[in-house]
């Protein structure tokens, strides 16, 4: 007696179709799993048994072997307790479930030993992905119901319980296919967390706004209490509201990982503050088998550093890559795994160890070689990936006293980068598209300068030591600068604000001597 049914094993954020083959034949009672299965797989033949077991439902006393196919996929976790459990009551003819229906079908589900069926990681990602394989159907842990049923086209089946599912494998019991509401988020401004709480850092919060406007890369550099991080965890609310399929791409990462939660939507564009003893695979992803990391957890968000030099200089370059691909790809022996990792970089540091070189209040007491030695982690290529690149002074006491009649809110500085996001989208077509993210071909395109504009960017190239990227940095930069004030073309003024924000590199280069 021989039976085939179908489930999905996920390899990155991506599923991959597994056929379940099961045969019972004459002989002891032994139950064998073949098809590279891991040990969770492996120690599903004991849930299986006695869950069927305590399900009240009797077996015939045969030799069943189970056959996870293609054999040379690797497959993990234990979601194929559920479509095992199906094989083997359709092969013994517990139920009769038709061969359209199986070939229409995707089970998933980790069984408990009392017959309850439990939650699974990655139901968004199978559900996402078993359109792309054909079917029609997906039958799923209850508690994973309304996360899967966000992918449309495809009719999702909840159950918790063996009996359950076999009343309705038998048309015995009809279950209503899971429905769940789909749809974009409005911004929402917070009174907890806003800039208008911020006085003064009039320069910081306008590159936040140009940050936040064309998705750049954006570093401050700025002594002890100046606001680094209290502006920085103020960016996320003037950043654009995520679509529906950034969402499903960002919960898809959330749900691969476990970390979805019982919304079972990523609504708002995350925010992921890694501490500085954070190792390379915690950050970039990785062991034996590849889980996303803290850069794929940001994916369409934001991934802030504080205490940048902190980190360990070999998890910092690590970032290279990802910051230009937008991806990470983790290699293994038998397989190379990719992650999506579209990520806006922010990032904070002290000037030197004592915190208070070049600060206008108190006087730094480093050497110069401490001072070159703290700043030695922040390598050439790494800071040319950084668009905005900005010193904050502390704030003086007039300053905290003053009260501003016109606060740079969050409200005030989102309605710009809602004027510049709207200009995106219309230049390139789509949502997914910033100024940062142009190619070469793109940059020569749209950034169109006037003369004046042309001759200072000249002179700024020479000057500064630019690279090719570095050079396109400052246009794409400039390009959202106007975008912000609503201009077509690029102005001297545009050029010149997108050079300020670039000679940090070079001030650095200048403390590490």
């Amino acid at each position: 007696m021989h039976s085939r049914v179908y489930s999905a094993t996920i390899i990155g954020v991506d599923a991959h179709l597994v056929e379940v083959e099961v045969d019972l034949s004459l002989g002891m009672l032994q139950f064998f799993i073949v098809g590279l299965p891991d040990r969770a797989i492996t120690e599903s033949r004991q849930r299986i048994q006695t869950a069927i077991k305590n399900s009240g439902i009797r077996l015939p006393e045969r030799k069943i072997t189970v056959n996870l196919a293609p054999a040379d996929l690797k497959k993990e976790g234990t979601m194929f307790d559920l479509p095992i459990l199906v094989g083997i009551l359709q092969a013994a003819q517990q139920i009769k479930v038709t061969a359209d229906f199986l070939e229409e079908t995707l089970f998933f589900g980790e069984l408990s030993l009392d017959g309850a069926i439990r939650p699974i990681k990655g139901a968004l990602s199978l559900a996402y992905d078993g359109i792309k394989m054909g079917k029609k159907r997906l039958i799923v842990p209850q508690e994973n119901a309304a996360e899967a049923a966000l992918v449309e086209n495809i009719e999702v089946i909840g159950v918790c319980h063996v009996v359950q599912l076999m009343q309705y494998l038998r048309h015995e019991l009809a279950l209503i296919p899971t429905k769940t509401q789909r749809g974009s988020r409005a911004i929402q401004f917070s009174d907890r967390l806003n800039f208008s709480q911020v006085r003064g850092q009039y320069q910081a919060k306008r590159a936040l706004q140009i940050a936040a406007a064309g998705r750049h890369n954006i570093l401050f550099l700025g002594s002890p209490g100046s606001g680094k991080t209290m502006l920085a965890r103020r960016l996320a609310t003037i950043m654009p509201p995520m679509n529906f399929d950034e969402m499903l791409q960002t919960s898809k990462i959330y749900s691969v990982s476990g970390r979805l939660g019982a919304e079972g939507l990523i609504q708002d564009r995350p925010f992921c503050s890694p501490h500085h003893t954070i190792s390379q695979a915690g950050l970039v992803g990785g062991g034996s088998f590849p889980q996303p990391g803290q850069i794929s957890l940001a994916h369409n968000g934001i991934l802030f550093l504080d205490e940048l030099t902190e980190f360990k200089r070999a998890t910092l370059e690590v970032l290279r890559q990802p910051l230009e691909s937008k991806t990470v790809s983790i290699a293994r022996a038998n397989q190379t795994i990719s992650f999506p990792a579209s990520f806006l970089l922010m990032s904070a540091l002290n000037p030197c160890p004592c915190g208070y070189l070049g600060d206008s209040k108190k006087a730094c007491s480093c050497s110069a070689q401490y001072v070159q030695s703290y700043l030695q982690k922040l390598s050439g290529p790494l800071l040319d990936r950084i668009d905005l690149q900005l010193h904050i002074q502390s704030v003086d006491y007039a300053t905290l006293k003053t009260k501003d009649e016109s606060p740079y809110s969050s409200e005030r500085l989102y309605q710009a980068v809602e004027r510049a996001v709207k200009c995106q989208e219309q230049r390139f077509g789509s949502t997914s598209i910033a100024n940062a993210t142009m190619t070469s071909d793109q940059v020569e395109q749209y950034c169109i300068l006037v003369p004046e504009a042309e001759r200072l960017l000249e002179a700024a190239f020479d000057k500064l030591k630019l690279s090719m990227r570095g050079y396109h940095k400052i246009l794409k930069v400039a390009r959202t600068i106007a975008d912000v004030q609503n201009s077509e073309l690029i102005q001297a003024a545009h050029i010149q604000e997108a050079i300020m924000y670039r000679s940090l590199d070079q001030t650095l280069e200048k403390l590490k001597k």
